[in-house]
């Protein structure tokens, strides 16, 4: 098979959004020669691109004044090297034929979203409902882990509290209006929107919940992540685990 129809194959199954540098991840993995130039070379001979996600949006967070506010336990250190010492959750904004939708998702150290809920509402239960599908994702047992996010109302509310109490995790927030104080949450919604999101159009809430379930099982399955060697966030735990228990 011509190398330019297997570039193709690759570049067909990430669903349009490949680039050179994961293209040639997978053919090396299925046992192809290959390098960077070639590849890059070969896709622009024959009309195809990666997406690259724009920087995101800069949102203002609606703090409800009367919540007390938890302290910055992360101070940007997203990404502390292991599973389960921090989690990084937020909600945006989705809409489909039949109104508007809420996204609450919560990822970790390998990028894996660990749990998610659609909403057709904003609101602490869909945050709660989020942080039991995390914890029972990890096993049930996540006492200490930090769940950081930003001020908004949803994820100050008393029902996030007892969530968090309930499982042991412990509650840290970034400053109002700052979103670097949460910037991989934001970075994995403008991914979501840039590769999936905004490509297609949904008519009921059923396909929109649909969709986003099986995009982020892609996601956790599939997708290759520079930051974790080219891995897919599920392939990145097992590797974790597996060493640990040789160990």
């Amino acid at each position: 098979m011509l190398i330019s129809v297997k570039i193709l194959d690759v570049h067909a199954d990430s669903d349009g959004t490949y680039g050179s540098p994961r293209i040639i991840t997978e053919l090396r993995e299925r046992g192809e020669t290959v390098n960077e130039k070639t590849v890059a070379a070969i896709m622009a001979e024959i009309g195809i691109e990666g997406i690259s996600p724009r920087t995101f949006t800069v949102r203002t967070t609606v703090a409800d004044p009367a919540a007390s506010f938890p302290p910055d336990l992360v101070q940007r250190r997203f990404d502390q090297g292991r599973l389960d010492a921090v989690w990084l959750t937020d909600i945006t904004y989705l809409t489909c034929g039949e109104g508007d939708m809420y996204l609450c998702a919560i990822r970790g150290h390998s990028r894996r979203v660990l749990g998610h809920v659609v909403s057709d509402h904003i609101g602490a239960d869909m945050v709660c409902q989020a942080i039991d599908a995390a914890v029972a994702c990890h096993g049930g047992n996540v006492a200490g882990t930090v769940l950081h996010s930003d001020r908004g109302g949803e994820l100050t509310g008393a029902l996030t509290v007892q969530a968090c109490a309930k499982h042991n995790l412990k509650r840290s927030m970034g400053a109002t209006g700052i979103c670097w104080d949460n910037s991989p949450a934001e970075s994995f919604w403008s991914t979501f929107k840039h590769e999936y999101y905004y490509r297609h159009t949904f008519a009921t809430t059923a396909e929109l919940v649909a969709a986003v379930d099986n995009w982020i099982n892609r996601y956790n399955n599939h997708r290759r992540h520079s930051a974790i060697g080219m891995l897919n966030p599920a392939g990145y735990e097992q590797s974790l685990t597996g060493t640990a228990k040789a160990a």
